[in-house]
């Protein structure tokens, strides 16, 4: 990093860390909307297995769900 930049960052961390416990909770954290998985308020599954199927066929492959593809 450079000088300035190291200089920022540590004026950034100090001011920080002057905020609460609240304002850290509520700005430390990024809500995305995950499309399927935030359509409903709960799912439940019989069995991994079932889970696991349900994510590969429901599910876009950007969300990380699913088999890894074979190389």
């Amino acid at each position: 990093m450079e000088q300035d930049e190291l200089k920022d960052f540590r004026q950034q961390c100090e001011r920080n860390l002057k905020r609460s416990v609240a304002e850290r909770m509520r700005y430390g954290f990024c809500y995305v909307y995950k499309p399927v998985l935030d359509d409903a308020p709960w799912r439940s599954f019989d069995s991994t297995a079932a889970y696991r199927k349900w994510c590969c066929d429901n599910l876009p492959k950007y969300l990380g769900y699913g088999e890894p593809d074979s190389a």
